[in-house]
């Protein structure tokens, strides 16, 4: 069955689409007065369709993919070690992406990394010198899963698992879609860091959330910190704001190849708005970075737009403006970990121009009386992902941030990101993150472990490079 579609009027370009979603898609794409080319997806995974849009960009004029574009050169690169570059075991599909390191004993740590749709959710690895590692169970085998999170191939996404001692018990914090595929943070206990860990029944925050972490802070009280996922939310209503406006495409985009990657999008969208929301992020990718390629520029134009807008159309840009800040959260949690307690404070946004539309993937360390965070900022599939990091007086803030990135992608390593911390063997604490090899970045590529000594002094955050 093939649906076709059509750019409506107003566009400052136009495309004639035909999608084939028998079998492997296929697509072909014309311009009017033109013939049309075809272009075959083999997969509806992310890197058949950043070879698709590869293409388009050399053929129709659209963006080159940040996937297939190599960092900006730099000096001075951070010392990172590999720890993991393959799988320990067939069951580890995908690597070690978003890992979480930490120290349960005397010469003794543990490892936790996302699974995605694996059958097996969240590997729990150990290791007694950082170097050598085996897979010692799952927190969720195969068929274990809390009955609120979706299950199977091409549907389930099981995140950024963290541990972490809680007075007696090991407490887990994951994220997991819910059954209306909305995004979802659990929390799961066990005596033992090698389980068996017992969800709860049901979420402990709903609503498009991810990447939490758990903080004790001085006083021994524990606190969720997690990350509003708005910058999922943004892109979907931007393509159906400008499939109904296409005429608002030459105001919002400037560059010409950013104009016709945005027509590109608003011309797929109604087939787009019906896939499951990897593949729809897959599609609109290009979209996204024709957005953020001047983010505070593109934000403006959104803000000058709305306040000459009226009625509904105003009211979705405000809700796109207010989706392009990603807020990061922590609340109290109850001594028992069952319920959140108070009002949720927003501890960082994204304001610095390297962190683009996103930050995520926090890790707070209490040291030299103050919390120490970590973050990643930018899009993970690209080069362009990093780690920055801030500063406090307390849990909540308010946070200062460095000016400069704390670690970046290298010739070797691409989208470094997603840090946690713990001491390693030699007394001095270790950023422990996932990266790319070079080319490869996306959903669902393998990612490797790397590590890096890391002090906290003065209110700095800065990588220790002595020996």
């Amino acid at each position: 069955m093939a649906i076709r579609l059509q750019t409506p009027p107003g566009a400052p370009f136009a495309f004639e689409i035909s999608v084939d979603v028998r079998g492997p898609r296929s697509f072909l794409v014309a311009e009017p007065g033109q013939e049309a080319r075809r272009y075959e997806l083999h997969q509806p995974e992310q890197p058949d369709y950043l070879d698709l849009f590869e293409a388009l960009a050399r053929d129709v004029g659209t963006r080159v993919p940040l996937a297939r574009t190599p960092p900006p050169p730099r000096h001075g690169a951070p010392p990172l070690r590999p720890l993991l570059t393959e799988a320990v075991a067939p069951e580890i599909l995908y690597g070690y992406g978003d890992p979480c390191v930490v120290r349960v004993g005397e010469g003794e740590w543990r490892l936790l990394v996302t699974s995605n749709d694996a059958p097996n959710a969240f590997p729990i690895l150990a290791s007694s010198d950082l170097s050598t590692w085996r897979l010692t169970g799952f927190v969720f085998p195969e068929g274990r899963t809390p009955a609120w999170a979706l299950t199977g191939p091409g549907q389930a996404d099981f995140w950024a698992p963290e541990m972490h001692r809680v007075g007696d018990e090991y407490w887990l914090c994951f994220t997991a879609r819910m059954q209306d595929r909305s995004l979802a943070i659990g929390l799961a206990r066990s005596g033992s860091p090698d389980g068996p860990f017992v969800a709860d029944d049901a979420p402990i925050v709903t609503g498009d959330v991810i990447d939490a972490h758990i903080l004790v802070d001085a006083r021994g009280a524990p606190w969720l910190v997690w990350k509003k996922d708005d910058n999922g939310v943004w892109p979907r209503k931007l393509a159906a704001l400008l499939h109904r406006e296409p005429a608002w495409v030459s105001e919002l985009f400037a560059a010409r190849e950013d104009q016709r990657t945005a027509v590109l999008a608003l011309t797929l969208w109604p087939w787009a708005e019906t896939l499951e929301p990897m593949e729809q992020f897959f599609v609109l990718q290009p979209l996204i970075e024709a957005a953020t390629a001047e983010f505070t520029r593109f934000a403006g134009r959104i803000e000058g737009l709305r306040a000459r807008a009226g009625g509904a159309e105003a009211e979705e840009l405000a809700a796109i403006s207010r989706a392009l800040r990603t807020r990061i959260h922590a609340q109290r949690l109850s001594a028992d970990g069952r319920e959140l307690v108070g009002e949720p404070a927003v501890i960082l946004e994204n304001d610095q121009p390297w962190e683009a539309h996103l930050i995520e993937g926090v890790w707070i360390t209490q040291e030299g009386g103050r919390y120490h965070l970590l973050y990643a900022g930018n899009d993970f599939s690209t080069a362009h992902y990093g780690i920055g990091a801030a500063v406090a007086d307390a849990p909540t803030g308010p946070y200062r941030k460095s000016s400069e990135v704390l670690v970046s992608s290298s010739a070797e390593w691409w989208g470094p990101g997603h840090p946690s911390v713990a001491i390693g063997p030699d007394g001095r604490h270790h950023v422990f993150l996932h990266a790319f090899r070079p080319g490869v970045a996306g959903y669902k590529a393998f990612r490797a472990l790397l590590a890096a000594p890391i002090r906290f002094e003065g209110g700095v955050v800065s990588l220790d490079r002595s020996v």
